[in-house]
């Protein structure tokens, strides 16, 4: 006799809670490489090196990730208020 299966798919909150929770492990990565990115650009057409662009987009992604981390923390802490035994859950 063949098992019965259960849903394919995970329900709606706990599906967008596990891609929330992993977005914010993979935001130190993203971090890292947007930090890195201004090696890999070509120097300017003037003989000395330009500090002001790579500075204010460096001040711009650290902005950035600032925000993206204080979003995604309070996603993630109302979703453990609202359920502490499911946020210990998967591991």
């Amino acid at each position: 006799m063949r098992r019965r299966r259960g849903p394919v798919f995970l329900a709606r909150r706990s599906y967008r809670l596990r891609r929330m929770r992993d977005a914010a492990r993979l935001l130190p990565i993203a971090g890292a490489f947007l930090f890195m990115l201004p090696i890999l650009w070509s120097p300017g057409e003037s003989a000395g090196q330009d500090t002001a662009p790579d500075g204010m987009y460096l001040f711009g992604v650290w902005f950035c990730l600032i925000l993206a981390a204080a979003l995604m923390s309070r996603g993630l802490r109302a979703a453990s208020a609202d359920d502490p035994a499911g946020a210990e859950g998967d591991g």
